[in-house]
């Protein structure tokens, strides 16, 4: 099957490649035109494309002159020609494709071309890297080449001002990465002034590595979170009273793998005869069953001393690689809450949603995308029905020279890591260099005693500080150099036989204090000669290296995915460098034990080999075949569920965002907030008179509810004296009354504000409702689709029960921003203080008015480089370790009507905006009417 996709995929390949060959050729054929230019005439040739595009010809026609510019420029400012095959993947980026190109194929040259080409049209390019380093490093390096062309280059980073930021986006190109720019999608919705939001539009992006940020992180959704309003929920005490005495393997059972739970029929009954309930699964005890599920988790998958300890009351997570407690931080989802509940310590609040985006909605936010990785023909198809992305493998510019030699397999991972620990001694001692891939930074310190132990000199890296990792990386091809890394480390800086010398004269610059943006005269003239003695230094190591036999490179255990292999061989072997590549594996790694354990128990028992002697067996391929592609499946269906979701939530998100952006961009209001009045005082009166006749109905209750939101000062008497009598006083009647009298209150009321402050006052209302029912919408959604899952029980599909009911709660939602804002604007007490500005914009002030001050304290949860959940505060400092939250399980239970949600959030207790106030301020009897917090009162309650 994997064979017939493939085929499929690759179908009109040959004719791509053939047009990407005659882009690269009418390039060439302008060569020498460009040649004789003077750098003045250079950096005008952009001012001619620009005209030109203006003028209606399209970036296509473009292309050949714009990348011969490009070329030129990088020859003069960089000493870089682009060859052929870098000018066919620039091509293939314009055409918003992903170009395959093997590691040391220049892909950060290639990515000029695209950027500038497309920088013409004057919206903005995008260019995203794997982290902060490689922007700035990039921004930098490129920046030359492109301000030798009259462009600007901006470089988005963590803890710049939102000044600093908006200055960046204004950049003809911007360099950062894939969560700051998907952090300032999200803050930009949630700004309270146009001036506030920093991005320009999404034109064009061009992703490097685009395997790791497309596949591998886009599990993890982008979340900014603050703190929530209330009190830590009761029902986690409750509930760990209940965990602890539900058993495992007969009320529940646990997947250690998954890292999930299911609870089971005994299990459930258990629980309902506890709460003294009829049916868990009623939507008004759909809250409980996330309550369930996170105490059973917490009971059964979190150890205490090994995942956490307790110190002075307080639940501290343990780092799993170091043994290190994590002071600060805390787990996600209601994880931390059952742990404190299980332990006895204080329940802490949980933090609340305010805004989330999936990286596959950020991305395919852009017009046009494309990316660059060495791997992706693994991942061609779903790089496809995602992304509408094909892949394009380029040629190499030289014939790949890397051996890649067969496995060898031990028994166990000692006698693996004692021959691995003789292979780099012997390959350190006649001079070639080695670079040693490991799983996980647990592996990579282990095995970096073993081999201090033989007094073998080395550098670990383990993802953490990537600007020292990445010069350890421009170090790693010199001759006998060992670097240990963990597979993702230091990813995107190249690994050159003798050393990297472009960035070696980087680092040399900067250590002079000199900047291509500060100091620019002073940096373009001391470029040529910092970088020619540099390449004369690496030169002469590298034919010793070469002699060696190149970069060998050494992986110690097989990846979860196919992908991290190939990246971690594609290493070796640039530029038709001679390398070598060999992996060491044993039959207890996690891949073959966790995935394939039957294969390798059976291997295990065969006869006595011995444990230094390498196991050669075609059932082990195999077996690690097999592993790897349960585990890529497992992966996939994950992204893919992720997204089917996010779907649902995206459109109402365009919805809402929509809306947000042209109230701040100077939408006039007022005919919205007269149809809102409209709305909603036509809903109090159906609410009211949709029953019986006009004789029957309420009119005391449909005044004092009228009275809530406008002062109404009509009369029931006058009403029904103008009708003749109660009988004759229809709902037509009714209806043209008041909504008459409604408008005269507000006109009334626009009176005593002054028309520009109701303006404002309008704008400011209207943002601080749609905002705060949005993060309780975000709330609502999310235990929406905890207990989707289970519908699948009854023969109905999760995915259709929860588009249907996300769009009844969106509904809901809508009608509570129309209801909300009509009370606001009549019923807050406003105090106009002046204006401000050229534009004259009344301040207003109001009791009760959100601030247009961003929240404090704000989170921002995100994949890290490993494709896990990492949150870090505003400053980008890291604050929580990371949880599995793309991977939770849809395992909770049923939930029906809409409305009943809002409900079973009040009867638990749960809600965000849970209060004994109504919307504006008047007393709602909340503790009357609260609903029985445990089975004590309900069952008194039922009593009564």
């Amino acid at each position: 099957m994997a064979n017939v996709l493939e085929k499929v995929l690759r179908v009109g390949e040959g004719r791509t490649l053939r047009r990407l060959k005659a882009y690269a050729k009418a390039v060439n054929e302008l060569e020498d035109d460009f040649t004789t230019l003077t750098d003045d005439e250079l950096k005008n040739e952009t001012v001619e494309l620009r005209e030109r595009y203006a003028a209606g010809e399209s970036l296509d026609d473009l292309l050949p002159e714009a990348f011969a510019a490009v070329r030129e420029a990088s020859k003069r400012t960089l000493g870089l020609r682009h060859f052929d095959v870098q000018l066919m993947g620039g091509a293939a980026l314009h055409l918003g494709n992903i170009a395959e190109m093997k590691t040391g194929e220049g892909k950060t040259l290639v990515a000029t071309t695209a950027a500038y080409l497309n920088a013409i049209a004057s919206r903005g390019v995008h260019v995203i890297t794997v982290n902060d380093f490689l922007a700035s490093y990039q921004s930098e390096l490129m920046g030359r080449v492109f301000r030798a062309l009259g462009m600007t280059t901006g470089c988005i980073l963590a803890g710049q001002t939102p000044a600093q930021r908006r200055e960046q986006y204004a950049a003809d190109i911007t360099y950062g990465t894939n969560n700051e720019f998907g952090f300032d999608y999200l803050r930009d919705n949630m700004a309270w002034q146009s001036q506030d939001m920093v991005q320009r539009g999404h034109f064009f992006a061009v992703v490097d590595e685009v395997d790791s940020i497309l596949i591998d992180e886009a599990r993890t959704p982008l979340i900014i979170s603050g703190p929530a309003s209330g009190e830590a929920n009761r029902w986690f005490a409750e509930f760990a009273t209940i965990a602890r005495r539900l058993v495992s393997g007969v009320d529940f059972e646990v997947d250690e793998k998954k890292r999930t739970v299911g609870v089971l029929e005994p299990g459930i009954e258990k629980v309902e005869d506890y709460l003294g309930i009829d049916n868990l699964y009623e939507s008004a005890n759909t809250p409980l069953i996330s309550f369930l599920n996170n105490a059973i988790k917490a009971d059964a998958l979190f150890k205490r001393d090994k995942d956490y300890v307790v110190i002075n009351g307080e639940v501290l997570i343990v780092d799993e690689h170091t043994g290190r407690i994590l002071s600060g931080r805390r787990y996600n989802e209601g994880i931390h809450q059952a742990i404190e509940a299980k332990e006895g310590v204080e329940v802490k609040a949980e933090n609340q949603t305010l805004a989330t985006v999936t990286l596959q909605n950020y991305f395919r936010l852009y017009k046009k995308l494309s990316g660059m990785t060495g791997t992706a023909e693994t991942e061609a198809a779903e790089f496809m029905s995602t992304y509408k992305l094909g892949v394009v493998p380029i040629p190499t510019n030289r014939p790949m020279q890397r051996i890649d030699q067969t496995d060898l397999v031990y028994k166990n991972e000692t006698a693996k890591f004692d021959q691995v620990v003789e292979d780099i001694v012997e390959r350190h001692e006649k001079g070639q260099p080695v670079l040693v891939g490991t799983t996980s930074v647990e592996k990579s310190e282990y095995l970096s005693r073993l081999l201090a132990k033989k007094g073998v000199k080395h550098e670990v890296l383990n993802a953490k500080n990537h600007a020292r990792e990445a010069a350890i990386v421009a170090q790693a091809g010199r001759a006998g150099a060992v670097t240990v890394a963990t597979n993702m480390a230091g990813r995107g800086t190249d690994i050159m036989l003798g050393g990297n010398a472009e960035f070696l004269a980087v680092a040399e610059m900067n250590a002079k204090g000199l900047s291509p943006v500060d100091t620019p005269e002073e940096y373009e003239s001391a470029w040529d000669d910092v970088f020619a003695a540099q390449k004369e230094a690496v030169q002469s190591e590298a034919e010793k290296v070469i002699e060696a036999g190149g970069l060998y490179v050494l992986g110690t255990e097989r990846h979860e995915s196919r992908r991290i292999d190939n990246q971690l061989r594609g290493r070796s072997g640039r530029q038709g460098d001679p390398g070598e590549s060999r992996f060491y594996l044993s039959l207890t790694d996690d891949l073959m034990r966790l995935f394939n354990s039957g294969a390798a128990e059976s291997l295990m028992g065969r006869g006595n080999v011995p444990d230094d002697l390498a196991i050669e067996n075609k059932i082990v391929g195999r077996a690690i075949r097999s592993a790897q592609s349960q585990v890529e499946s497992r992966n996939a269906e994950i992204r893919k569920n992720v997204l089917k979701y996010d779907d649902v939530l995206n459109r109402q998100r365009e919805a809402i965002y929509g809306d947000r952006r042209h109230i701040l961009e100077g939408d006039d209001l007022q005919d919205r907030a007269s149809k809102f009045l409209d709305d909603v005082v036509n809903e109090v009166i159906d609410q009211h008179t949709g029953e019986g006749s006009p004789d029957d109905w309420d009119l005391d209750a449909l005044w004092t509810e009228l009275r809530t939101l406008y002062p109404i000062s009509i009369t029931i008497d006058e009403v029904i004296t103008e009708a003749g009598s109660k009988g004759k006083a229809t709902r037509a009647f009714l209806g043209q009354e008041i909504l008459s009298d409604a408008k005269v209150a507000y006109r009334a009321r626009e009176e005593s504000l002054g028309e520009p402050a109701m303006r404002e006052l309008e704008r400011r209302v209207v943002l601080s409702v749609i905002d705060r029912r949005w993060r309780d919408h975000l709330y609502e959604m999310d235990y929406l689709k905890d207990g989707i899952g289970l519908r699948a029980m009854a023969q109905r599909d999760p995915l259709v029960e929860y588009q249907r009911e996300g769009y009844a709660l969106f509904q809901s939602m809508m009608g509570q921003i129309r209801e909300e804002s009509v009370g606001f604007l009549f019923n807050l007490e406003v105090e106009v203080q002046g204006q401000v500005g050229s534009e004259k914009a009344p301040v207003i002030a109001a009791k009760g008015l959100g601030s247009e001050q961003a929240p404090p304290a704000l989170e921002y949860s995100a994949p890290n480089i490993d494709g896990e959940v990492e949150v870090r505060d505003q400053k980008g400092r890291l604050e929580k370790a990371a949880t599995a939250r793309a991977q939770r399980q849809q395992d909770s239970a049923e939930r029906n009507a809409a409305p009943e949600v809002a409900a079973a959030r009040a009867a638990s207790g749960t809600s965000p905006a849970a209060s004994t106030t109504g919307a504006f301020g008047q007393k709602t009897g909340g503790e009357d009417g609260a609903a029985p917090v445990n089975r004590a009162e309900r069952r008194a309650a039922g009593k009564k």
